[in-house]
Parts: structure tokens; C-alpha cells; sequence
């Protein structure tokens, strides 16, 4: 590929980024789509009216502007500390990629483009590989160039990295003592509770508890069977009993005709009708009580007095067995995944065991498009074993446009499918909470796109242009360092395409946009029936920039031309979700930046992997000075994450002691115990079972009043409407204010 190659791809995605982004600046005043591009801001507001501008149909900047000006408080308050921490993974990469763009594209750059005793031609018809380190030839002297800029980018990596980390640590801290007390502080999810034909599951959990935590135990709420499979059997246990109150009608008419003329009439009356009660569901609460204790699950919600005893209970080992009364901490009320909470805990190792196979499966799948996009970079190769290409190829424009941008837009394309089916498996592996099921889909998409875009491109690539396979497994390093300076060029066309393009049609919201127009002009729908409710795709997102910035610094060395296209991705990026942030997506639940430890250890993994592509190609172009000084790196880097590792992360896996124990004081001496203890009563209630008429009284077992069992109907009332209110309403991060400067030294969160 030439540089009017990549340069045509930049051409196109340039042009299609402008177009969209100017139909946007459009498109979003117009008073139709304000459920497509304020759908956060109609959710908060509870209203419809936004200040819009005048001048509806002239391209603007003024988003632009918006975004830009934003702060990063006011990210915290819109979109939550998950939403700060992506920002913040943009911002670093804005800055470390700017080290690398200058001492890059000034040092490494010219080394590159003259490294080899050769005659160059206009710029513009240069191949890409003049670029990369492939043309330096073997034992230069110039190699320590780019031995230098490595230890310029791995140390202000590293430091950077530590200091965001210390920051979003410091975020996490606030945002666990400086929002209210939270349910989930007091609750712990128990599971596998062990059956007896002696008692319900509810009595089980009750008799455990008090006794084996008698002094802090304060009550509990069994979960009860729910989802698409078990409505499905309710409907038909209740067609069934329709059925059967049917026929006993039929047959009960003429024994009702001749027992009112006997002189028995009036108790055969009564033994009918009660038989009619039974099949009609007009039972007494005992009855109703053996009914539904058939459909509870083997898991509760265990709430405590303090916070303190709800953390060591989840963290010890409740019996011997450890498969009997698994404790875990409780997901936030809004978090909850309650269509995995019913799962057999035995089941979860045999879904995570399929869901892997699964995912391996479909990677191998996936091995087929790569190839085939990977042949349309190497038409030259391939016109040799299919002679029939090279006629349609002739003409410049088609192969410039054939090479430098429909291989990445087809790859593009191909991963769009990758998202919801990861979502699917990570459905299927059993999370307890949206927040878990999304970090888990984020991992499975990160490795998933990092191993076909990266690694698998790399192989095929090899592959195809030599014709032939490793011959051993003691060759890959040196194929690999052979490789992946010759794919280079590709990863550069698939930042054009992937990067600015995705941005482009990220901000315009397609899919939502052509639901919006068809529901309202052709459909004829209400504007009830339009609201949006979408929230921020971090299984998407979170891995694409994580692979540019994977990317960016296995090949910073290798081919620098990469590094100007990928800075100005990531301030692209910068400016277009913080503007999402800001109107489009709602914020239901908070993971507490959990997507950082993630984003962490891929930057690490990246330095480590861009360390031995250089060591290996240092190695063939037989530069032992900067190879030898390469492998110092290597143990600081290792050594950096394990600090890190133990120092931080810690953190993001659990609450401490001291803290917990610190914030039971505070409320202890504001005297809110009381009514905190009494919000969890109304916290964890199942959606379906809200408005269901079968709700058991005996969903919620209180350690102060064993003998009734109930809790009183009015709490119920209040409960269903709190939840429902709840469910019309996005949840919005809790203000900072200035009082957690105080409670900072308190509860001893300096780092």
C-alpha cells in the first residue's frame, strides 16, 4: 500500500465524518428528534422542552463548545463515576500519544524513511513500508533512536498511568462515603441455601441467621422465581385452573339444584362453594403461604444492622461445605440482574465453562471474514493463485480504494456483530447485576477484538503474503517481529475507518434515529411511546479505545505514521462522548469505575507486548545494544504493575473495614440508623412481583417481629409505589459537595 492509498481511506472517512457530523448539528434541533439526542435531559427534567436554536437548519458548532466546557464535576453528577473513568482513559490517552506523536514522528520517523541506501520518489507514490522500521537495514547504528523513544514512552506511561490511578482510587473513595447510604452496604446476597422438607426456604434462612448472627442480624427477603420461563408457567398453572373451575361449574350445577330442594341443602352449598373458592384462588394467607413457597429460589437478601457486619459476613465462609450458603455482596437495588438471580449457584461453573467454549468457537468462526479482508490487503499475492483479479483491478482509483479502505470497513462491519452476542454470553454466565454483566461483556469483547484484529490479521497477513505457515513454534517471535511491522499500514487505514468514522455515526445515533422517524411518521405514535432509554454501551466503547490504544503502542516505533491519525481519534473522541454523556444516555446504575483496573492492566499488557516486538526486532537487525537495553524495561514494567496490583486494586474488589466501620459511626451519631434500616425493607422488591396479586405477605422476614411474619400493608403500598417511581426515572449520581473535604480526613481516604 503507497501513501495515496491511505491517503484516498483518509479522504473518505473525512468526508464522511463532516457530513454526519454536520447533519447532527442539524438534526438535533429540530424538535422531533429530541428524544433521540436528549433523551438524558427529557429523563432528568421530566419534560420535553429544550432550549433549542433558532437557526434549526444551519450547521453549528455549538455542541462542540458544550462538551468542551463541561467539567468533570458535572460529568460525576450527569453520568457517575463509570462515565469520569472513560473520560479519564480518553484523557490519558490524549496524553500519552502526544509524547509518543513528537518523539516519534521528530526521532524514530527519519531514521525510518532513511535507513536503507535507496532512491526515493514523490512522497505521495512512496510505499508505506519506507515508513516503518522495516526499512532500517540490519546492524545500524541508528537503532538506539528507537530504543530511546521507548524508554521515553514506557516511562511517561507508567507515570501517568500511576497517577490516574490514583486519582480514580481517590474518585472511588468519595463516591462510596459521599453518596447516601446505600442498600447494597447493608445487604449481602446469599445463595445455595440448602433444602429441607421440614421447613420452607424462608424459615431456613431465618433460623441460620439468627442464630449464627444473632447481634447484627436485622432481616431478610427471599427471592422468588421470575423471568420468560417461569410467567410462561404461571399462565398456564393459571389456564389450567380456569380450565378446571370451568368443568366443576359444569358439574357442580345439578348437584347445587338438588341439594337446595333437600333437606341437606345448605352444607352441600357450602362444601361447593368452598371447593369454587379454592380453584378461584380465594384461599386463606396459610394457603397462599404453601403456594408460594413452591416458587422461592434458593437465594435472599440478607440485610444487616451496620455496614461493617454485611461486609464480614459476605467476605467469611458461612459452613464447612463451601457449595452451602455462598454470600456475596449485594449488586444496588437498580443493578440487579434479576433474571440470573434464581440460577442454582452449582450451575454457574458449567455456564462459564460453556459460555468459554462458546466464545472460543465463535472467535474461530470469525477467522473467515479476517482472512478474506486480509486477501483484499495483499491483492498482489493473491492475483497470482486467482489470475482472474487482475482485470478488474487496472484501473488506480478501484485498487486504491480496494486496498486502502474497504478491507477495514468490512472488518469494521463484520465486528458490529460482536457486542450483543458477547452481551448473550455474559447473560448466560450468570451475573448477578447489569453493572457485572456489561464489565464482563467488555473483557470477552476486549479479547475478542484484540486477538481478530491484532493477532489474527497479523498471522493471515503473514500468511498470505509468504504462502506458507510457521514451521515451528520456536519461530514465531522472529515471524511475529517480521510481521506485525508489515501490518502496520493496515491498523492505520482500520483507525481511519473504526476510529473517526464509528465517532461520526456514534453522534448521530442511526439505529435510534431511523426508529425515531419511523415511529413518528409512519407509525403515528405518541410522544409517550418515544422516550429513549439508553445507557452508555461500556462494553462497546471501553474496548475500542483500549485496542487504538493497544495499537497505538506496539506499532509507535515500528510505524510512527499511525500516531498523528490515532491523536486525533482520541480528541475526536473526547469531544463526542462527553456530548453523549451529557444529553443521550441515562445513567441507571453506577459500577463504581470498575473499568479501570481493566483499562490499567491492558495498557500495562500493551507496553510489555511493544517491548518484544522491538527486543525481536532489535534482535533481527542484529542491534545487540539495544537489545541488551531493552530487557531493563521489560522487569521495570513487570515490577511497575505489580506495585500497582498491590497498592490499587485492592480497592476496586472491596470495601475496607475502616471505612465501613467509620461511616456506621457517622450515621450512628447523626442518629439515621433507624431510618436507614427501615428504607431496606422497601429496597430489594422483584419487579414482577410488584403488581402481582399472588406478592407473598412473607417476602420480608423482620428479626423484630418473628411471630407476625408480615410486614404491614401500608409499607408494602409505599414500597410498590417508591419502585415504580423509581423505574419512570433514571438515577442520578449523588452531588459532591463540599463537605467531603471533611469527611476525607475522617474516614482516612488520602492515598
Amino acid at each position: 500500500m503507497d501513501i495515496a492509498a491511505l491517503l484516498t481511506s483518509a479522504g473518505i472517512n473525512i468526508a464522511v465524518c463532516v457530513v454526519l457530523f454536520s447533519f447532527y448539528s442539524v438534526l438535533r434541533k429540530q424538535p422531533s428528534n429530541v428524544n433521540v439526542y436528549f433523551g438524558r435531559r427529557i429523563a432528568s427534567q421530566h419534560s420535553r422542552r429544550i432550549d433549542l436554536c433558532l437557526e434549526r437548519f444551519v450547521p453549528s458548532p455549538s455542541w462542540i463548545l458544550k462538551a468542551w466546557e463541561t467539567s468533570e464535576d458535572e460529568i460525576l453528577a450527569i453520568g457517575g463515576l463509570d462515565a469520569v473513568v472513560f473520560v479519564r482513559m480518553l484523557v490519558f490517552s490524549i496524553r500519552i500519544f502526544s509524547i509518543a506523536a513528537v518523539i516519534c514522528i521528530t526521532l524514530v520517523l527519519p531514521v525510518n524513511y532513511f535507513g536503507t541506501d535507496r532512491t526515493h520518489t514523490i512522497i505521495p507514490f512512496e510505499s508505506l513500508e519506507v515508513f516503518t522500521i522495516e526499512n532500517v537495514k540490519e546492524g545500524s547504528t541508528w537503532l538506539w533512536v528507537h530504543c530511546l523513544a521507548l524508554y521515553i514512552i514506557t516511562f511517561s506511561a507508567c507515570t501517568l498511568l500511576y497517577f490516574e490511578y490514583k486519582r480514580i482510587t481517590n474518585l472511588r473513595l468519595l463516591h462510596i462515603v459521599g453518596s447516601p447510604p446505600n442498600p447494597s452496604h447493608f445487604t449481602i446476597l446469599v445463595r445455595s441455601v440448602p433444602w429441607s422438607s421440614e421447613e420452607s426456604y424462608c424459615e431456613t434462612v431465618k433460623n441460620f441467621f439468627s442464630h449464627y448472627h444473632a447481634s447484627v442480624y436485622l432481616s431478610h427477603q427471599m427471592i422468588y422465581k421470575s423471568g420468560t420461563v417461569q410467567k410462561l408457567k404461571d399462565d398456564a398453572e393459571h389456564v389450567c385452573k380456569v380450565l378446571k373451575n370451568a368443568s366443576l361449574e359444569k358439574t357442580c350445577k345439578p348437584s347445587f339444584r338438588h341439594c337446595c330442594s333437600g333437606a341437606g341443602g345448605t352444607n352441600s352449598f357450602k362444601k361447593i362453594s368452598n371447593e369454587m373458592d379454592i380453584v378461584d384462588g380465594r384461599m386463606g394467607n396459610s394457603d397462599m403461604h404453601l403456594e408460594t413457597t413452591t416458587k422461592e429460589c434458593a437465594s435472599a437478601f440478607v440485610f444487616f444492622k451496620s455496614r461493617y457486619a454485611a461486609l464480614m459476613a459476605a467476605k467469611v465462609l458461612q459452613t464447612p461445605n463451601p457449595m452451602l450458603w455462598v454470600t456475596d455482596v449485594a449488586p444496588e437495588p437498580h443493578d440487579i440482574y434479576w433474571s440470573n438471580i434464581c440460577i442454582p449457584y452449582r450451575q454457574l461453573w458449567i455456564r462459564k465453562i460453556a459460555t468459554l467454549v462458546a466464545t472460543i468457537a465463535f472467535m474461530l468462526v470469525f477467522l473467515i471474514p479476517v482472512t478474506f479482508v486480509q486477501g483484499l490487503t495483499q491483492l498482489e499475492k493473491l492475483q497470482k493463485m486467482f489470475p482472474f483479479l487482475r482485470g478488474i483491478l487496472k484501473e488506480k482509483f478501484v485498487n486504491q480504494v480496494v486496498t486502502g479502505y474497504l478491507p477495514s470497513v468490512i472488518l469494521v462491519l463484520f465486528l458490529c456483530a460482536v457486542p450483543p452476542v458477547m452481551m448473550i454470553f455474559s447473560s448466560m454466565e450468570g451475573s448477578i447485576s447489569r453493572s457485572e454483566r456489561k464489565k464482563s461483556a467488555c473483557c470477552k469483547v476486549l479479547y475478542f477484538t484484540i486477538w481478530n484484529v491484532f493477532f489474527v490479521n497479523v498471522f493471515t497477513g503473514s500468511v498470505i503474503s509468504q504462502l506458507s505457515v510457521f514451521s515451528s513454534v520456536t519461530d514465531l517471535p522472529a515471524q511475529l517481529a517480521k510481521a506485525v511491522p508489515a501490518q502496520a499500514t493496515f491498523f492505520t487505514t482500520y483507525v481511519l475507518s473504526s476510529g473517526w468514522a464509528s465517532l461520526a455515526f456514534e453522534v448521530m445515533q442511526v439505529f435510534p434515529l431511523l426508529c425515531n422517524i419511523f415511529q413518528r411518521f409512519i407509525l403515528r405514535l405518541k410522544e409517550d411511546a418515544l422516550d429513549s432509554s439508553l445507557t452508555f454501551p461500556y462494553h462497546t466503547e471501553v474496548p475500542r479505545v483500549i485496542l487504538f490504544g493497544f495499537l497505538g503502542f506496539t506499532c509507535s516505533i515500528l510505524a510512527p505514521l499511525m500516531l498523528p491519525f490515532l491523536l486525533i481519534y482520541f480528541f475526536l473522541a473526547y469531544l463526542v462522548y462527553r456530548n453523549q454523556i451529557i444529553n443521550v444516555y441515562i445513567t441507571k446504575y453506577d459500577g463504581g469505575g470498575q473499568y479501570w483496573p481493566i483499562a490499567h492492566n491492558t495498557t500495562v499488557f500493551s507496553l510489555l507486548f511493544s517491548q518484544l516486538i522491538a527486543l525481536g526486532v532489535f534482535g533481527l537487525k542484529r542491534s545487540s545494544v539495544a537489545s541488551g537495553f531493552t530487557i531493563p524495561l521489560l522487569i521495570g514494567t513487570l515490577l511497575f504493575h505489580q506495585y500497582c496490583r498491590q497498592r490499587f486494586l485492592p480497592i476496586f474488589k472491596s470495601n475496607s473495614a475502616q471505612t465501613a466501620i467509620d461511616m456506621d459511626l457517622r450515621d450512628e451519631h447523626c442518629g439515621r440508623m433507624e431510618e436507614i434500616h427501615e428504607h431496606l425493607r422497601l429496597a430489594y422488591n422483584q419487579p414482577r412481583l410488584i403488581d402481582d396479586a399472588s406478592t407473598p405477605p412473607q417476602s420480608v422476614k423482620h428479626h423484630e417481629d418473628m411471630d407476625s411474619g408480615q410486614s404491614s400493608s401500608e409499607d408494602m403500598e409505599k414500597g410498590n409505589e417508591l419502585i415504580k417511581k423509581d423505574r419512570r426515572r433514571p438515577v442520578q449520581p449523588v452531588q459532591r459537595s463540599l463537605s467531603l473535604n471533611s469527611d476525607k480526613s475522617v474516614l482516612g481516604l488520602k492515598l
